[in-house]
């Protein structure tokens, strides 16, 4: 992607989320605009117009992380976007000595897999950045059968939300699903600016869906880490999770998933009915072993 104009569009877009009583800026009279001036934004940060200006213009060339965490501070960004900040600063400033980074991996190693189907009481399952989903446990496979059953989404949960119909029964708070698969999308494209797998993604999904690209330009970021998830399984009925993810630092942008619900919820016992649905279709689709002569 175009890093000064990611730049630039995310400045602006932070700039203009900020009023001058949030940044306790007394004004004199009506604005035109309800966000902060550029001189403001700089007055803030303790830099000079002129240096903001050519910042806002998507040069961040040079760019310290110490001023940049000050203009985190003027714009009020939170933990996630300040982290994207640093990500774009570093995007335009490429050092020649890093290492080339290591192709992109899509297959789970037997003893990651082995973890997931340790975990028996709730839905695990393991997604790149990209937001493919590369592993699941049983009880997981169960619960995403919509989405994985799906030939068109690919087993990728962006294509599901964005161009499925069926995602806006499955998630039954689709807007706030949808806001959140187009962030973590934002996420990482600032992390890996060259990963082309990924911006043919945001390309295919800004082709065909209006949605998305109605909040891919919000330019919003966030970080995946724990949240509450609402689903409705076309086979168990409306459920409502917390999730947590963990990040495995033996592949930079895979995430591993786990859905739990509070005990004696009905989440819980709807849960144990989709494990057992789905125990009894993988019992049927096993075919009977074929007695031997002479076997009893």
């Amino acid at each position: 992607m175009d890093n000064q104009a990611e730049v630039r569009d995310f400045l602006r877009t932070r700039r203009d989320r900020v009023t001058p009583e949030q940044a306790g800026i007394v004004t004199g009279g009506r604005r035109r605009l309800p966000g902060l001036r550029r001189e403001e934004v700089a007055m803030l940060a303790g830099m000079s117009s002129d240096y903001y200006a050519k910042m806002e213009r998507g040069n961040l060339a040079g760019v310290s992380p110490e001023v940049l965490d000050a203009l985190a501070r003027a714009l009020r960004l939170d933990d996630a976007e300040t982290e994207h900040l640093h990500h774009l600063a570093r995007a335009a400033n490429p050092s020649p000595s890093r290492r080339r980074a290591r192709p992109a991996q899509s297959t789970v190693r037997p003893s990651l897999q082995r973890f997931l189907d340790a975990i028996t009481g709730a839905p695990a399952w393991i997604v790149n950045q990209r937001a493919d989903i590369l592993a699941t446990n049983p009880l997981a496979r169960a619960l995403l059968a919509p989405m994985l059953d799906d030939p068109d989404t690919r087993n990728n949960t962006a294509r599901f939300i964005f161009l499925s119909p069926a995602a806006r029964t499955f998630y039954p708070q689709w807007e706030h699903a949808a806001e959140a698969s187009a962030a973590n999308l934002r996420t990482a494209a600032g992390r890996n600016p060259r990963d082309k797998a990924l911006s043919d993604l945001i390309g295919e999904l800004a082709t065909r869906s209006d949605a998305f690209s109605r909040r891919w330009s919000a330019h919003d970021v966030r970080l995946h880490r724990t949240g509450t998830k609402h689903i409705h399984h076309p086979a168990v009925g409306d459920l409502e999770f917390v999730y947590e993810g963990v990040e495995l630092p033996d592949h930079p942008g895979w995430m591993m998933f786990a859905y739990t619900s509070a005990a004696g919820s009905p989440t819980e016992d709807r849960v144990k009915l989709l494990g057992s649905l789905a125990a009894t279709q993988a019992d049927a689709q096993d075919p009977a072993p074929v007695s031997q002569p002479g076997e009893t």
